[in-house]
């Protein structure tokens, strides 16, 4: 295909766009800074030694009731080592539409979400994070390509960092299967 129609679509999100980016010089998921949503420089190593499930959440979507579900699991599992971390994005029908301070006002009022929330990112298309080209490639995460289907996909990351499942945006972090898996990798 012409290179300014694969452009085109690659802007609208219609292509997986894992080869149109330079290589990462990060090689782990703890190589991240990252902003959280109070607007402070985080890096993900101070999870080093947690079971990481990271997911990103939109505030006007069909799935948004999974605010609900993530933080039951984070608040039963948090003192075992369960930490969920929260990527507001925009790219699936302008669904995460506000500030970071109106999507933490959100979240809080509604959900009561205390989980860690970072800074509005994209998580698809030409403009991708880092972190995300980093979860979605296999070359870089080991584990497979999981291009970004929708709001609420979930990337479960073992205490050492690597990725060991993605749940995909309909599938919830608390039916059987998901509960088995994190508690297995919690002991």
């Amino acid at each position: 295909m012409k290179k300014w129609f694969l452009s085109l679509l690659n802007s609208f999100g219609l292509l997986n766009a894992q080869n149109n980016f330079p290589d990462l010089k990060e090689t782990s998921v703890y190589d991240f800074n990252m902003k959280t949503i109070g607007g402070k420089d985080k890096s993900l190593a101070d999870y080093k030694g947690k079971v990481l499930v990271i997911v990103n959440v939109a505030s006007k979507c069909g799935l948004t009731p999974q605010y609900k579900e993530l933080e039951a699991v984070f608040e039963k599992y948090r003192d075992s080592g369960l930490m969920i971390i929260g990527f507001p994005a925009n790219e699936f029908l302008g669904q995460e539409p506000g500030t970071d301070g109106e999507i933490a006002q959100f979240c809080q009022v509604n959900y009561g979400v205390s989980f860690d929330m970072f800074s509005k990112i994209c998580v698809k298309g030409k403009e991708m994070h880092p972190l995300y080209q980093f979860l979605t490639q296999k070359k870089y995460n080991q584990l497979e390509d999981a291009d970004i289907k929708w709001n609420f996909q979930k990337f479960v990351i073992d205490k050492s960092g690597k990725i060991v499942k993605v749940i995909s945006p309909r599938d919830h972090i608390n039916s059987d299967e998901n509960i088995q898996l994190l508690e297995s990798l919690l002991k």
